[in-house]
């Protein structure tokens, strides 16, 4: 248990009754050098915080209040932003004028130009009339343990999604290194039904996913386009990836899945287990796995935790990633918290949790 620093930073949690939203609440409640002090929504405003959500009871029992950004201003330092696709830009731009610090979940940020925003989110990009184009090449996409000194310093911090996580973080050390061609990467994971939000969907209800497992948007998904933006971005090099989510009857957890060729066919598994783990040595968030143990995802269940294994099939000189993750907590709350930490000077690791329950 962490004694709370009287002097603690003050948090605002925008979106608190999403799934993302209660698990940011859930991990600040208890974490020593943050302090959450306003709760905001639009479809919840006005309503008592411990009668909406039983389960995670407040000793203060906040009221949710609609996100006005004076309000807000006044009482946090920092904001969380657990709001749907489109919503997020509508108040970022306030609030940084205001003087607040933001850590974004939602997708608003994660491209470097509104044009690329607006041709992979479409449907948004219709409703709203965004001219905050200087804001996307502004935003940090925030991967904190890659780019931890410019996480620091930004006022804005696209986080990425779940999918994105748990691709990245394993390959881009291969990809960064040029030790695997730039064609060919295939990612083939599975996600639990958390992953789709907390709003009533037909195919997220138990009747239709239960002892199922199905694949959705197998063409141009939108994570694609933010996966090879990111890969490009740290290779200078144009690359396309094939990616394909499926979805599985869990609550949580995400297992990826990634096939691309060695340009060195000679290296073996214990070669490529060498090079991510000299990369990620000193990150107590990402493990890397002995060659031949393979994760589940019920190994990460409620920890800020990745794990990784590597083989490599002599056969074919292909390199394959297997990765895990929370895809609420490392994929989504855990990663944001990480972002606040290096925002807010202190070890990006602090107040996460990293041992899992089991079984």
């Amino acid at each position: 248990m962490y004694l709370r620093n009287n002097n603690a930073n003050r948090v605002a949690i925008i979106g608190a009754s999403g799934y993302g939203g209660i698990q940011c609440l859930r991990l600040l409640n208890e974490h020593p050098q943050f302090e959450v002090t306003f709760l905001g929504g639009y479809k919840t405003a006005s309503k008592n915080w411990n009668e909406l959500a039983p389960f995670l009871q407040l000793n203060d029992n906040q009221i949710i209040q609609a996100p006005d950004p004076d309000l807000i201003a006044e009482k946090a330092d920092f904001a969380l932003l657990s709001l749907p696709n489109g919503l997020s830009s509508s108040l970022t731009p306030e609030l940084l004028q205001r003087g607040l610090r933001i850590v974004d979940l939602s997708a608003d940020y994660r491209y470097r130009s509104l044009e690329q925003w607006s041709e992979f989110y479409s449907l948004e990009a219709q409703k709203l009339n965004r001219t905050d184009n200087t804001l996307c090449a502004e935003a940090i996409y925030g991967i904190p343990e890659w780019n931890q000194q410019e996480i620091t310093n930004a006022k804005l911090v696209a986080c990425p999604g779940c999918f994105p996580t748990a691709g990245l973080l394993p390959l881009m050390p291969f990809v960064k290194q040029g030790l695997v061609e730039n064609e060919g990467i295939i990612i083939d994971a599975k996600s639990g039904t958390s992953g789709g939000g907390r709003n009533p969907k037909e195919h997220l209800l138990l009747a239709e996913c239960s002892e199922a497992i199905s694949p959705y948007g197998v063409i141009g998904h939108r994570h694609t386009s933010e996966i090879e933006q990111q890969l490009e971005f740290i290779s200078g090099q144009k690359i396309q990836i094939q990616f394909t989510p499926h979805l599985v009857p869990m609550v949580r957890g995400l297992l990826s899945t990634t096939y691309c060729r060695l340009r060195d066919p000679g290296l073996t598994a214990e070669d490529c287990r060498t090079v991510i783990e000299a990369v990620y040595r000193d990150k107590s968030t990402i493990e890397i796995l002995p060659v031949g143990i393979y994760p589940s995802t019920k190994w990460v269940r409620y920890t800020n935790k990745i794990l990784i294994s590597i083989q490599v099939d002599k056969r074919n000189g292909r390199l394959i990633i297997l990765s895990v993750i929370d895809n609420l907590i490392k994929g989504q709350s855990g990663q944001a918290i990480q972002n606040l930490n290096l925002m807010a000077g202190l070890n990006h690791e602090l107040g996460l949790p990293l041992l899992t329950y089991y079984p």
